[in-house]
């Protein structure tokens, strides 16, 4: 088994990046789309939330209004922190029991783990390699504005509540340009998938991959990724 973890800011293009790495052949596990899962009506998590943060960030049919919480947490980092601890861990644990589910049908499945918070949840210590999508500041806050509906200051609140994605970069294996044309990133995509799937058919177990790959770690640079 090889898991990877796919990161980077937010709007910076990971949903369209995690969609061509399905296309090459890997499963893809979604944090976002747990983290909706744990949250579901009744579900402990939801339960935690209402009683923290009152009926206010429900609709009619009790699911999570995800915009209005989201505008409450952005503006209060301790209710952003308070919130992150409640999720957080339920999404690590059923990340784990998929994951070992996938690994145990397919010894030799490739894993892309497709989630925003990936250092600042500590998920980094989780995988064997890391993919980080990159793009300029101005593109995050349009896309936000358009995606979301934000205005400009909500979007870099949201951008900022992140770690930078410099410092993210640095700690990357590969970087992937989420700015790239559609074609231009299928291109950067495929070759990194196919690489990755190289280095993992030389070794036996992904903590011998971890051990060989990433001291030091193997670094594709941004124009390297992209031809």
């Amino acid at each position: 088994m090889l898991l990877i973890g796919l990161t980077g800011g937010v709007a910076t293009g990971k949903s369209t990046v995690a969609k061509l790495f399905k296309e090459c052949g890997a499963v893809v596990i979604d944090a976002d789309a747990l983290a909706r899962q744990v949250v579901q009506p009744g579900k402990p998590a939801w339960r935690d939330i209402v009683r923290l943060y009152g009926k206010q960030v429900l609709d009619t049919d009790r699911t999570l209004n995800r915009p209005a919480l989201a505008h409450m947490v952005f503006r209060d980092p301790r209710k952003l922190r308070t919130l992150s601890s409640i999720i957080h861990p339920r999404v690590a644990r059923e990340q784990s029991r998929l994951t070992r589910d996938l690994a145990r049908k397919n010894p030799h499945v490739m894993i892309v783990y497709d989630v925003p918070l990936l250092f600042e949840a500590g998920v980094d210590e989780r995988v064997d390699q890391i993919i980080v999508v990159v793009t300029d500041r101005e593109t995050q806050i349009t896309r936000l504005q358009r995606r979301n509906h934000l205005t400009r200051a909500d979007a870099l609140r949201r951008i900022r509540s992140q770690m930078p994605l410099a410092q993210k970069s640095k700690r990357a294996d590969y970087l992937l340009e989420g700015t790239l044309p559609l074609p231009a990133l299928k291109r950067a995509v495929k070759r990194v998938y196919t690489q990755l799937r190289q280095s993992s058919q030389l070794r036996t177990s992904p903590r011998r991959l971890k051990g060989v790959i990433r001291r030091p770690r193997s670094r594709t640079s941004l124009p390297e990724a992209s031809r």
